[in-house]
């Protein structure tokens, strides 16, 4: 795909982009469920997925960050208490993980997932909006159209061998100009809202409770007028 996918509308209008109905590997637990809008050269898909039922899972497959958008969804890992996540709620599933999951009434949420060769991180990773967020790295002042904002994030969640990281970020308002962009990533927006600007004038507006995913290398800008909160999963494509 040559551009940014629109995954959920939290006001439940229909979004434009294309999903296919797909299992992601031979042993997918939501094979029967997953609906794939992008699917990357190295291993890495983006989506939706509606669940109902119960399953038990003896390893997970891949890495998976799901945020529910409709509905409860528990995830017990073995050993562990159960995880009950309800909507603005998500977690990362770490690959190798041996996972009960349950949907008594049916749970719809967002997903970005890896493939992943030789886990290191097993278990669950709860992705909350109470984060414990620390000062992160700006922007280089020639991407910029205004001043400099302040960021932060709480990044939960790393997987070197994949390049794959999650976590909560957020930033003070600012306009960057329209460039390549320099990872995959997935996002879910807790708070405030983004204006995407593409190279032909364009305008993408996302809203709280909305979720997007944006290739590496997709041209785009980012314009926002207040604080914006939001679930991110990166991964960086090696060249």
């Amino acid at each position: 795909m040559s551009e940014a996918q629109v995954l959920h509308r939290a006001n439940g209008a229909p979004v434009s982009t294309s999903f296919r109905q797909a299992a992601f590997g031979e042993d997918d637990p939501f094979a029967r469920h997953r609906e794939i809008a992008w699917e990357g050269p190295d291993s890495m898909i983006a989506g939706r997925t509606r669940f109902i039922g119960e399953l038990d899972v003896p390893g997970f497959p891949h890495t998976e960050t799901i945020i529910v958008v409709e509905g409860e969804l528990t995830l017990t890992a073995d050993g562990a208490a159960p995880l009950v996540l309800g909507p603005q709620a998500g977690a990362v599933i770490g690959c190798g993980t041996v996972l009960r999951i349950q949907a008594q009434s049916g749970a719809r949420f967002v997903f970005c997932a890896t493939a992943c060769d030789k886990p290191t991180q097993r278990g669950l990773f709860p992705l909350c909006a109470e984060a414990d967020f620390k000062p992160s790295a700006s922007l280089p002042p020639e991407a910029l159209l205004s001043q400099p904002p302040q960021c932060r994030k709480d990044n939960v969640f790393t997987e070197d061998g994949m390049h794959y990281s999650a976590g909560i970020w957020d930033s003070t308002p600012y306009h960057r100009i329209v460039r390549p962009h320099r990872i995959n990533e997935f996002m879910y927006l807790l708070d405030g809202s983004v204006r995407f600007a593409t190279p032909d004038g364009s305008v993408l507006s996302l809203g709280t409770g909305d979720a997007l995913f944006v290739p590496q290398g997709v041209q785009v800008g980012w314009e926002s007028s207040d604080r914006v909160a939001k679930f991110y999963v990166t991964q960086s494509v090696q060249a």
